[in-house]
């Protein structure tokens, strides 16, 4: 158990950190494929396009790489409804939690820390899918990408949550899996973990800035105790 630890508040991203969702996510972007009369595409390419909400991810499954254009607007607001339709028929067929999360939150809340989910997907599915993974009770705050005027990698998630918690950004730790989470606790000031699972389209988690490497969010919950306010 963690006793009086430096950090007051963590705040933990979704998808890649929290739950293993990739299969529903590339699920719901091949059926939106097939719908506009296009191939499937490889879930290892569209795990690649997780993180920056589904906006993001729409766009890229219909040009089918990391760099897409922005499609005609007809074409995106069509591709979108499709998606959301698509997503919400498998959002609770196979999510899962990572190893070590339950340990995790668990150690987290008997420190007493503040926790928050700070995630880039529409409040629809994040609040429906942290009911179905038994994950919602654990939080005092959620923040969707459509919670505020601005998402990840913004820092206004982050700092909104410490305003909630009545926290300094360096008592406020991020944990997540993604470039959008590195470059959001940086630009807020916050000590950042980052677990090496996940949805990223670096595999050196070096190029991201100082940060402490956690196997697991029950390490992380371990590392906590000494991060002071290092990041």
């Amino acid at each position: 158990m963690l006793t009086r630890p430096s950090i007051r508040a963590v705040l933990i991203d979704l998808d890649g950190t929290l739950l293993d969702t990739v299969h529903d996510l590339a699920d719901a972007a091949n059926g939106m494929r097939a719908r506009l009369d296009l191939e499937p595409l490889d879930t290892a390419l569209l795990r690649s396009f997780i993180g920056n909400g589904i906006g993001e991810l729409v766009k890229r499954a219909l040009a089918g790489r990391h760099d897409a254009p922005a499609p005609a607007l007809d074409r995106f607001e069509t591709a979108l409804a499709i998606y959301e339709e698509e997503y919400a028929a498998v959002l609770t067929r196979s999510p899962a939690l990572f190893p070590g999360v339950r340990e995790g939150l668990d150690a987290m809340r008997s420190a007493g820390l503040h926790l928050a989910c700070v995630t880039n997907k529409a409040a629809r599915f994040t609040l429906p899918l942290l009911q179905h993974t038994g994950l919602a009770g654990d939080f005092e705050l959620v923040l969707s990408g459509d919670s505020l005027p601005r998402k990840k990698p913004d820092p206004m998630p982050l700092l909104h949550a410490c305003e909630v918690f009545g926290t300094l950004p360096a008592q406020t730790a991020l944990i997540g899996d993604s470039e959008n989470d590195a470059e959001a606790a940086h630009a807020a000031g916050c000590p950042l973990f980052l677990v090496p699972y996940g949805y990223r389209r670096t595999a050196d988690l070096s190029t991201l800035g100082p940060a402490r490497i956690a196997a697991s969010l029950a390490e992380a919950a371990a590392m906590l105790d000494n991060a002071g306010t290092a990041s």
